[in-house]
């Protein structure tokens, strides 16, 4: 996802000269390129992360676009202040890129993970929220964002993720992309785990679900069309988020569902749980411990519908043995 982004902000600043790209201390080779075709518009902020994000401020209030990239906990939790009183109180259209999100960065415990952030940046008023599913998505969310005149947050992930899209689908921020059409159960991902939910949707099919995927890669706002059309057909509704299950995309969309009269499907909401990891560990390591498995996702969503995989029991979620990069 890094390497989309990278490849795509270059092309965009070079037909754009008021795009502007800072970078918190990470990214010097991966932007070598950018700096060739768009020279004089990189600045390495360094570890100042929050000074990064009030420079990005007033760079977008005097009619630059920049963007603002780097490892998500270092962009989001430091500096929440500066993005809520510098960029969204003052609504100026800065892009705040997050890498690395959620677990990719597992293995550097979790001063790196970023768990949280989607709920930190969805309840600040002019913020929209994107969360880009393969690397496809990325360059069309970067695209997307730059059409917007307000504060946007695109959430990817750092590397080997996998392409879902065979050709760029139609990509709009606030809509979502039905990926895998199916008629029992809905699985809607948002952000990295879009590969882990069709995943999911293959074993299901295997014990005759018919699981739709979508790409739900806006968080906020919503896409009330299409959960309103899900919600009325579907057995039960699945959000998968490598993200807390307090304050992200499983939130964002019960809080959809009490706001509105009775639905006839039950919503699943798949997340990590409201604990840190203390162990060290790979991004492998870390979904299995919080049971972002394809193999556990299918399990929960057939128990949901009152089902078991054949000679296979439904228990609790169990700590894997540490493993190591």
């Amino acid at each position: 996802m890094r390497n989309a982004f990278a490849a795509e902000i270059t092309a965009l600043a070079a037909a754009d000269q008021r795009v502007v790209l800072l970078s918190g201390d990470i990214g010097n080779r991966l932007f070598d390129e950018y700096k060739v075709r768009a020279p004089g518009r990189f600045f390495n902020c360094g570890v100042a992360e929050a000074n990064m994000i009030s420079m990005a401020a007033g760079m977008a209030a005097s009619g630059l676009r920049p963007v603002a990239y780097t490892i998500t906990p270092f962009v989001t939790t430091r500096c929440l202040e500066q993005i809520r009183v510098d960029v969204c109180y003052h609504h100026v259209p800065v892009i705040i890129v997050g890498t690395g999100s959620g677990l990719s960065y597992a293995s550097l415990g979790a001063t790196h993970h970023s768990c949280e952030d989607i709920s930190f940046l969805r309840v600040l008023p002019h913020m929209t929220v994107v969360c880009p599913g393969d690397p496809v998505e990325v360059r069309q969310a970067i695209r997307a964002a730059l059409a917007q005149d307000e504060p946007v947050y695109i959430r990817i992930g750092k590397k080997g993720e996998p392409v879902v899209h065979k050709q760029p689908p139609d990509f709009v921020i606030g809509k979502g992309i039905v990926v895998r059409s199916g008629k029992d159960v809905c699985l809607l991902s948002t952000g990295n785990t879009l590969g882990l939910a069709i995943r999911a949707a293959e074993r299901l099919g295997k014990e005759g679900v018919s699981a739709q995927v979508v790409s739900l890669h806006t968080v906020k706002p919503l896409d009330d069309a299409l959960l309103g059309d899900s919600f009325a057909r579907f057995q039960v509704m699945v959000t998968i988020e490598e993200h807390s299950l307090l304050g992200g995309l499983g939130s964002s969309i019960a809080e959809w569902v009490v706001d509105r009269p009775t639905p006839k499907a039950r919503l699943l909401r798949i997340g990590t749980a409201d604990r840190f990891i203390h162990e060290a560990g790979n991004q492998e390591f870390a979904r299995t411990y919080y049971g972002l498995t394809a193999e556990r996702i299918a399990e929960r969503t057939l128990q949901s519908l009152n089902r078991r995989v054949p000679g296979q029991a439904i228990e609790p979620e169990a700590r894997p043995a540490c493993v190591t990069n």
